[in-house]
């Protein structure tokens, strides 16, 4: 009796596709962060200036110190603004509430300047 031999076609496993790349975590992060950032510059630059929640606003942006100064302790050099991105009223604006948020006098940071060297 011969037994019936399976073609080679049907023991061979199917071909693996090599899937993509994936892009690094921090690529995609940046890139995410690229795009809401110039969302929110064309919703200003139309004159709105509530697409933020205020919780949304206050997560962000504390998300934000939270990475921004842990890249410092890192070691890191980049300031968290690029030159004249935004204007001197902005960065007073911005640096006097979180200064406020926490409960900080300019004194206070002043003196924390000197004792770092930041």
């Amino acid at each position: 009796m011969s037994s019936a031999k399976p073609s080679p076609r049907a023991v061979r496993a199917p071909a693996k596709r090599r899937a993509a790349k994936p892009a690094r975590r921090s690529e995609t992060v940046s890139a995410d962060a690229r795009r809401l950032a110039a969302t929110l510059a064309g919703a200003l630059a139309v004159g709105k200036t509530d697409m933020l929640a205020p919780a949304a606003l206050q997560a962000l942006l504390a998300a934000l110190c939270r990475v921004y100064s842990a890249q410092v302790e890192a070691g890191a050099i980049a300031l968290p603004v690029a030159a004249r991105s935004v204007n001197a009223t902005e960065i007073m604006v911005t640096a006097s509430g979180l200064l406020k948020s926490s409960n900080l006098a300019v004194f206070e940071l002043g003196m924390w300047q000197g004792w770092t060297g930041r």
